[in-house]
């Protein structure tokens, strides 16, 4: 039984590793997640109305949905909203980027607020 086992092992050390494929040039078009995470998001008035705490990605990898924090002040009374990652978009003025949405300050702070559950690494819906 020893034996079969030391074959075992043997055979399992002799065994090639599989390597992650890698890629020899980057997809066209890709961002990094810098450009949103931690970020401030305006509304079509340049006006501020909350800044990215988080981005949502899916099994696939698609970016899903931005947590935006809006409302509050020096982080007090913040509360995160839910927008849909197609709803933010992005234009360059004056050499910085502008990340805008349709949405006002005040339309976000009305919205559903999620909170993040550090024990099941989630965003859950807040019970108010």
């Amino acid at each position: 039984m020893k034996r079969l086992y030391g074959l075992a092992m043997v055979a399992m050390l002799a065994t090639p590793a599989f390597a992650a494929d890698t890629l020899s040039s980057l997809p066209p078009e890709s961002w990094t997640v810098t450009n949103y995470y931690k970020q401030d998001i305006y509304d079509k008035g340049q006006n501020k109305v909350g800044k990215i705490d988080d981005v949502l990605i899916d099994k696939f990898g698609k970016i899903t949905a931005l947590m935006v924090g809006v409302g509050g002040f020096l982080g007090a009374g913040e509360k995160d909203v839910a927008l849909p990652f197609s709803a933010v978009t992005s234009e360059k003025k004056n050499d910085k980027w502008w990340l805008t949405v349709d949405e006002t300050k005040d339309s976000l702070k009305n919205a559903a607020g999620y909170k993040y559950d550090s024990s099941t690494t989630a965003w859950v819906l807040e019970n108010k």
